[in-house]
């Protein structure tokens, strides 16, 4: 079968261009890459058009909107994937504009999409208490138990992302003064976090336990399941879930809904503001790019800082503002009209 344009050049983007000029990361490649293939099965079933004989006079404008209404609509996808879908396809026509110009005006359009205002993310965190309670969750007698305790305290003290401890192996745990791990992060940029004395012997029993500290295990997943495979994103999620549906079930009050792997990151930061530690250091610490990105957290610990001293206000409840009760001030207040 003849190769269309659109095969040739995407081969060139995904290969040559993503890895080879811009050498993007392994999950920055993998998210362009599900975009491609959610717009070739948006193409064959609105459109008819199967992925073998796509081409780009198949593609327009309208269409790059509809897969992005579909994803919506029919896949049940957020707002914020509909956006990161759409810069993934920027990206693309973007390329296609110096390598495939024939089409110009097209790419042009295309690339005049515009982002989908999303209503801003909820930060769901836990409180030190919280924490607490949801990691006496797994039953510590049995292997997989032990294995879900060390994999949750060790996202929380690191403030991890999930894909960052899906990723851990042994040889990147250094166990001297101080006890040092490295997480590769977005970008493949690379961080070192301090490990506390506690996590650290956690940390080391375990991987005892599990012949992680023996030399040819320097590169075997750290969280593996029963086949010694790495634990995927979708597993992580679905422990976190799983225990802080348990952990609600006792105390509803300390554990919110929709809690997921970022919570545990969420919560570290918090815990870190709250204990005045400086902004900066906590953004190299999240390995944040921008410090405008860690500033959240200041503006939770001042709603939380605001809302102790709301309750421990002790300001008369009054159906009237009780300026209305003092003359002196309001004799005061009328003297300035004149």
């Amino acid at each position: 079968m003849k190769q269309t344009a659109f095969s040739k050049y995407l081969t060139q983007f995904m290969v040559n261009y993503l890895v080879g000029e811009r050498g993007y990361s392994r999950n920055t490649i993998s998210a362009y890459r599900d975009t491609v293939i959610l717009l070739l099965l948006y193409m064959r079933k609105v459109h008819g058009i199967g992925a073998e004989h796509i081409d780009f006079k198949d593609i327009t404008r309208d269409r790059v909107v509809g897969f992005l209404d579909w994803l919506e609509t029919d896949r049940g996808c957020s707002v914020s994937t509909r956006n990161a879908r759409l810069a993934a396809l920027h990206s693309f026509f973007r390329f296609l504009t110096y390598k495939y110009p024939d089409n110009i005006g097209e790419w042009q359009g295309i690339l005049s999409i515009k982002v989908k205002k999303a209503p801003a993310p909820v930060i769901v965190y836990l409180t030190a208490e919280g924490i607490k309670l949801l990691l006496s969750q797994p039953d510590t007698s049995k292997k997989k138990g032990r294995r879900d305790q060390v994999l949750m305290s060790l996202m929380f003290e690191c403030a991890s992302r999930v894909q960052e401890i899906a990723d851990l192996v042994p040889s990147r745990i250094n166990f001297g003064k101080p006890m040092l791990l490295r997480l590769d992060g977005k970008g493949n940029k690379s961080r070192l976090v301090p490990l506390c004395e506690q996590i650290g012997m956690l940390l080391k029993q375990y991987m005892q336990e599990n012949g992680l500290l023996l030399d040819r295990a320097t590169d075997y997943p750290l969280f593996g399941n029963g086949r010694g495979d790495k634990l995927t994103r979708m597993a992580i999620t679905a422990i976190i879930k799983k225990y802080s549906k348990m952990a609600r079930s006792t105390d509803p009050s300390l554990i919110p809904n929709g809690v997921s792997p970022h919570s545990l990151r969420h919560s570290k930061a918090v815990l870190l503001q709250q204990n005045e530690v400086n902004i900066i250091a906590i953004r190299d610490f999240l390995g944040h790019v921008s410090v405008t990105t860690t500033e959240i957290y200041i503006r939770i610990d001042n709603r939380l800082k605001r809302e102790a001293l709301e309750k421990t206000s002790l300001v008369p409840d009054s159906s009237e503002p009780t300026w209305q009760n003092n003359k002196g001030l309001l004799t005061w207040l009328e003297s300035l009209g004149k």
